[in-house]
């Protein structure tokens, strides 16, 4: 990111020195501009915390429909008898 801001070259100059493509480029920059609080959004750790609790919420989900789906599946197997 420091590079592409202060080498003075093109991004695309930058980016093919890099060996990445101009648009990772561009949100590596955009990203460290907000992690640098220069520009409004979500800094990378608010993101990697995000998709923690995404993950757990998901995971306490379904752990909360276990129990419910086990007990619609012996409800239907007792019927059957």
């Amino acid at each position: 990111m420091r590079l592409a801001r202060t080498s003075g070259q093109p991004m695309r100059t930058t980016a093919e020195h890099l060996g990445v493509s101009v648009e990772a480029l561009r949100e590596w920059i955009k990203q460290g501009a907000i992690d640098a609080g220069e520009q409004e959004g979500l800094t990378t750790e608010e993101r990697a915390e995000l998709s923690w609790l995404r993950r757990e919420n998901h995971v306490l989900r379904m752990e909360r429909d276990i129990p419910r789906r086990a007990t619609a599946f012996f409800a239907r197997e007792s019927e059957g008898w």
